[in-house]
Parts: C-alpha cells; sequence; structure tokens
C-alpha cells in the first residue's frame, strides 16, 4: 500500500507537472516582509451520498473536486485567494492576489521538508470504492426490510449512506511540507412509528475514518435498525417532563454534545484572542468542579474529529484544556496562537482549500472519574436523566445553552422509571461546570456521526463523555414540578 507522501505527491504534484520547488516559488511570490508566514493548501476529493426511503433510492450524489488555497497571515488579517484547478501559472497569480494585504518585499522562506506521521491514525484508503454501488444500494434496502420485518408500526423508514474521500498537501513558509489522506463514513437511518394518532421518530447510526465493507457490517446495521426503532417506540410512550431546578444526570457518550457546544467552543482561540469568550484570560483559573478533566484529542485511532495533521500541517495531537476543574489551555491553530503568544495545538481546521483556517474541536471529551453509573443514578431523589441530546443554541460571549433531548427519563429516589420527552436542559456552562458532583468511570464516545458548524464552514468532530451528575440544572418541560 502507498503511503501518504507518494499519494499525495502523485495526485497533487504530478498530476499537474507541480514539484515541491514550485510550491516555493508560490510561497515566495505570496510573502511580504511584514508577513507572519503563508501557506499553500492543496486539495483533491471525491463525496458521495445515498439516500433511500421507502425502499426505493430517492437521492443520490458523486462529486469529485480539486483546487488550491494561498493564504498570507499578518498579525490578526488574514488574505485567501483560491483556484478550483491547480497549475503552476494560477498559483502564482492568486499568490500575489493573497499577498494585497501586506506590503512589498519579501519575507524569510525556509526550505520545505516534508514531515511524516510514523503511526497513522486510520488507513490510507478510498472508501468509496470498498463496495460497488450495487451492493450499497443493498445495504440501505436491507436496513429497511430489516426495520419492516421487526415492527409492523414502522410508517416511514430513510437511510442514508455517505462518504469521502481527501488527499491534501501543505506548504508553509516556515519549511513545513505535509501531507493526509483522509477517508470518511457514515450511516444513518431514521424511522417513523405510528400508534394511533401519534407519531414519534428515531435514529440511530455511526461511522469513522474507515471503509464502507469492513466497518458496516451485518451485526452493526442491525444493531443501528434496533436502535432506531427502541427510540422511537420509547416517545411513543413517554410523558411530558417535569419544569423546574433539579439534579441532572448526563449519559455518557453522545451526551457530550452538550459539553461540545456550551464548553468546547468556548475554549476555542480566536474565541479568547478578541476577548469574546467567558473562559478569556482565565488560564490557571478554576473554571470547573475539581472532578472535571476536559480534553481535546485528534489521535485516536480511526474517529471522525482525528487527524494525521491538521490543515495547516502541524500534528495532531491530545490537548489538556481543563484539568481537575483548572483552565489549562486553548485550542489553537498558528495565527491566533502567535497571537495570543503560545504554541498550535493542531486545531487549525477548514472546510476546503476555498476556507479560511479557524481553530475548531476534534474529538473532545471529559476523562472518566470513579463513579459507576448506578451510584450516580442511586444519589438522586428526583431529577433527569438525559441519555441524548437533538440540538440546541448556545452563545459563546455568555456560555448561556438550551438543548433538548432525543432521549430522556425521570429518577425517582434513586431509580431510572418512565420516559419523559420534550425536555429543554437551560444553563451555561461555566455555572454546569461548577455544578458537577460526580464523574462515572464509563467513558464512551458517540457513533461517529457529529458535525460542527462555524463561521459557514461544517467539519467532522467527535464528542465524549462518561455518565456524570450535575446537581442543579433548569429543565423545562411540559409540566410544572
Amino acid at each position: 500500500m502507498q503511503n501518504n507522501w507518494s499519494i499525495a505527491k502523485e495526485i497533487l504534484l504530478n498530476e499537474n507537472e507541480l514539484t515541491v520547488e514550485d510550491l516555493s516559488k508560490v510561497i515566495a511570490r505570496a510573502s511580504s516582509r511584514s508577513m507572519d508566514f503563508a501557506d499553500i493548501y492543496l486539495q483533491k476529493s471525491e463525496h458521495e451520498s445515498w439516500s433511500l426511503e421507502d425502499g426505493i433510492v430517492k437521492k443520490g450524489s458523486f462529486s469529485v473536486g480539486a483546487g488550491a488555497g494561498i493564504r498570507v497571515v499578518s498579525g490578526a488579517k488574514c488574505g485567501l485567494a483560491h483556484i478550483d484547478n491547480i497549475n503552476l501559472d494560477g498559483l502564482l497569480a492568486v499568490a500575489k492576489d493573497a499577498r494585497a494585504i501586506a506590503s512589498s518585499g519579501r519575507g524569510t522562506i525556509s526550505k520545505l521538508t516534508a514531515i511524516r506521521k510514523t503511526t497513522l491514525l486510520y488507513p490510507s484508503i478510498n472508501p468509496l470504492d470498498s463496495l460497488t454501488d450495487n451492493d450499497k444500494v443493498l445495504l440501505l434496502q436491507s436496513m429497511d426490510q430489516e426495520a419492516r420485518d421487526l415492527d409492523s408500526s414502522i410508517e416511514q423508514v430513510m437511510v442514508h449512506l455517505s462518504g469521502s474521500h481527501s488527499i491534501i498537501l501543505v506548504a508553509n513558509s516556515d519549511g513545513t511540507l505535509a501531507c493526509d489522506v483522509r477517508p470518511q463514513i457514515s450511516l444513518r437511518i431514521t424511522v417513523i412509528v405510528q400508534d394511533g394518532s401519534r407519531r414519534e421518530i428515531g435514529s440511530a447510526g455511526g461511522g469513522g475514518r474507515c471503509d464502507y465493507a469492513s466497518f458496516f457490517t451485518r451485526d452493526l446495521c442491525s444493531l443501528y435498525v434496533k436502535e432506531a426503532i427502541r427510540i422511537a417506540k420509547l416517545n411513543l410512550i413517554a410523558t411530558e417532563a417535569p419544569a423546574g431546578i433539579m439534579p441532572v444526570v448526563l449519559g455518557n457518550g453522545w451526551a457530550g454534545v452538550l459539553l461540545h457546544e456550551a464548553v468546547g467552543h468556548g475554549l476555542e482561540g480566536d474565541f479568547n484572542r478578541r476577548q469574546s469568550s467567558v473562559y478569556t484570560g482565565k488560564i490557571g483559573e478554576q473554571v470547573a468542579s475539581s472532578c472535571c478533566t476536559i480534553v481535546d484529542s485528534g489521535i485516536i485511532p480511526e474517529k471522525r474529529g482525528s487527524l494525521n495533521i491538521d490543515d495547516e500541517g502541524t500534528k495532531t495531537q491530545e490537548t489538556v484544556l481543563i484539568e481537575n476543574g483548572v483552565l489549562k489551555n486553548y485550542m489553537l491553530d498558528k495565527m491566533n496562537a502567535k497571537l495570543l503568544g503560545m504554541e498550535s495545538t493542531g486545531n487549525g481546521r477548514r472546510s476546503s482549500f476555498s476556507s479560511l483556517v479557524v481553530p475548531r474541536m476534534t474529538n473532545t471529551f471529559m476523562r472518566p472519574g470513579k463513579y459507576s453509573q448506578d451510584e450516580i443514578i442511586n444519589s438522586v431523589d428526583k431529577g433527569i436523566y438525559a441519555v441524548n441530546f437533538s440540538g440546541g443554541q448556545v452563545d459563546i460571549t455568555s456560555g448561556k445553552f438550551v438543548f433538548n433531548t432525543s432521549e430522556a427519563y425521570l429518577i425517582e429516589k434513586g431509580k431510572i422509571t418512565n420516559p419523559v420527552k420534550r425536555v429543554a436542559m437551560i444553563g451555561d456552562g461555566p455555572s454546569v461546570l461548577q455544578k458537577i458532583s460526580m464523574v462515572g468511570n464509563d467513558l464512551a464516545f458517540d457513533p461517529g456521526i457529529g458535525s460542527c458548524g462555524k463561521e459557514g464552514q461544517s467539519i467532522a468532530v467527535g464528542v465524549g463523555q462518561p455518565t456524570l451528575k450535575v446537581n442543579e440544572m433548569v429543565v423545562g418541560g411540559g409540566n410544572c414540578a
């Protein structure tokens, strides 16, 4: 099997009649005396999606794209120009455009030296080739049929399969020459069940940085089908949630999306450099309960948010953001790290060559504690057990959030009892972190279908957490407590 460098060199350089020396010329053209750095981002990507509804493939798409973005950074100013095809003349032309934000002259340029990651986090494969088109359709149809065979109350079934393959190469004026070959897949099933006049929905799925054939086994696809039906049927019998201030137990795994939104974004470097985050200037301070340690890790093998390198060519790493409640670090790209007098954490990300780099999360999670899930549940006299969330909103400046559950239960006298629906979790990130009193020993990650939006760019991310107890949270529901 070819390594990443040979793949990137063949696809992005040789096929476009480019050399490493040509990249140096382009960087020199983009450079200015007042710049901090300049870089080139070459990319070729393929993407496909298949959508089946009621046994019929109703939507399908396949796209191939290639291009290059050239960026010049000077202080807090950033110039980006891009082209949709890769050739030397075009690169030299857009390099001049990107340079326009800085004064004339040339900055210091280091010799480009390729870096190689000895241990790759995911295979250098094209997942789109791992199944034939006919096999992809059969996969979707088999899940549709299994759902209908399992439950006669199912009114509608929707199955969505998607995959992508992206090859990138980054060359930077500091001498960085790095590349990556990135597979990504996801599969999701949604069912609608009906009982009389009541209709409810349930979804399940997963994915990661691997191929269709090895990941989506018959047993795993069957598990997705059963889970989607379970959630939908559960919501049929769920009652309105109580409202008021009460203890909340957050489930392990996907419930980490609340941590991602309410806390994670506030720890991204650009918000803190602009002093618009509630965590600005608080490194070294106690910002959470002492039982909380929060980490962003881009190096978990085959996870959706993992990367061998970030989109600036920096090796990804595990960054401890909050340790035993004390704020230790932010997630940083090169530009914001320099402006804050810190080092990049390998969190510079972009959705494509035509987008600017911004600091973003990879896989963000809370480390496990010492309690079992039963111990945590047993400690609550009356409260809510929130297992999964369907969405929400957060304000980065204040940390205030509202999240809605897709699966939740009452806790009564230390026992999980009735399922409840339409539960809203209301609060702010810093306050919730301070009110966490118990952290479980059952860390789990989401199944691999999470995406994050910021500044118009959507990227793949992962979340995770153990079961944890928040002593007090405002719960919105249909019944007053």
